[in-house]
């Protein structure tokens, strides 16, 4: 079964930096774009940032200061985010466009999201 596998996250001081991973498991057979996104209690959830084949994407909250990559042979997306703040404390949510097999059309897939908090 084809799943999102999140990795990093945790209690982060401010100014710090951040690493996420994220791996689409369990042998797809194709990734598609792939994204972060972020949610805080009582607030929308937002693109934190997306990669395809074609380029990045970053939110405006995270521009300037944070960097999106990819291994694509291994379909393993990687998130760092310096001089971290208080309002990105949040939970963190992969999302990736997946297809499964060459017969069905993609699927869109979602983490569990990992917490951060950043706090001192």
């Amino acid at each position: 079964q084809v799943h999102l596998v999140e990795s990093g996250g945790g209690l982060v001081q401010p100014g710090g930096m951040l690493a996420l991973s994220c791996e689409a498991s369990g042998n797809p057979w194709s990734v598609g774009p792939m994204a972060w996104y972020r949610q805080a209690p009582d607030k929308q959830r937002e693109l934190v940032a997306r990669i395809t084949k074609d380029g990045t994407t970053y939110g405006d909250a995270v521009k300037g200061r944070s960097t999106i990559s990819r291994v694509f042979t291994e379909n393993i997306m990687h998130l760092q985010i310096d001089n971290l703040k208080a309002d990105d404390t949040a939970t963190y949510i992969c999302n990736a466009v997946v297809w499964t097999n060459e017969r069905l059309p993609p699927t869109n897939f979602w983490g569990q999201g990992t917490q951060v908090t950043v706090s001192s």
